[in-house]
């Protein structure tokens, strides 16, 4: 009987993705084209009145929610393994409120990358045996559910807004704003 390398499945996984689909589709990324908004109402970053770069959001999140930019879901991607890592693997303070985030596509390029890379170097150092420890405290919504189902999430969570960095780049190339 074979056993399977489930954290290296899932690793290999999204490292896949973040390699081959992703990171190359981001190449040529400005700012500018980090900032479009589409459509008016959209959801970016923006400087607040001390001039920190935050994230626009609201709760409850309107219905329907709002467009978002690409520097707004790559944000969001950076806080889903960044708070992820922090929570699972480190000390529990990684917070977006604590500081200004990347208003230029490069920098918010460094800064998603640094996430990911702390979020995978968390699983590695998890191994085997850590997927089955439960979330415990740091998901609250379901603490019982072990780190593995976690991972899942995370992995579906980043496929899902790539590909939405994807289609908005498609769209900015082609609508010649």
């Amino acid at each position: 009987m074979s056993t399977i390398a489930w954290n290296h499945e899932l690793r290999d996984q999204m490292e896949f993705a973040w390699k081959v689909q992703f990171l190359p589709r981001l190449e040529g990324l400005g700012d500018i084209e980090y900032l479009w908004e589409p459509v008016d109402g959209c959801w970016s970053i923006r400087p607040d009145e001390a001039g920190w770069w935050r994230l626009d959001r609201a709760s409850p999140e309107p219905t329907p929610p709002p467009i978002t930019t690409i520097a707004w879901r790559m944000m969001h991607i950076a806080d889903v393994f960044g708070r992820r890592t922090s929570r699972h693997f480190g000390d529990w303070s990684f917070d977006l409120d604590t500081h200004s985030l990347p208003s230029t596509a490069a920098d918010g390029l460094a800064f998603l990358t640094a996430c990911h890379d702390a979020w995978i170097a968390g699983l590695t150092a998890a191994g085997e045996e850590g997927l089955s420890r439960p979330c415990g405290r740091a998901e609250p919504l379901y603490p019982e559910a072990p780190l593995a189902s976690l991972v899942l999430h995370v992995n579906r969570e980043f496929l899902h807004h790539a590909a939405e960095i994807q289609l908005l780049r498609d769209l900015y190339l082609r609508l010649g704003a």
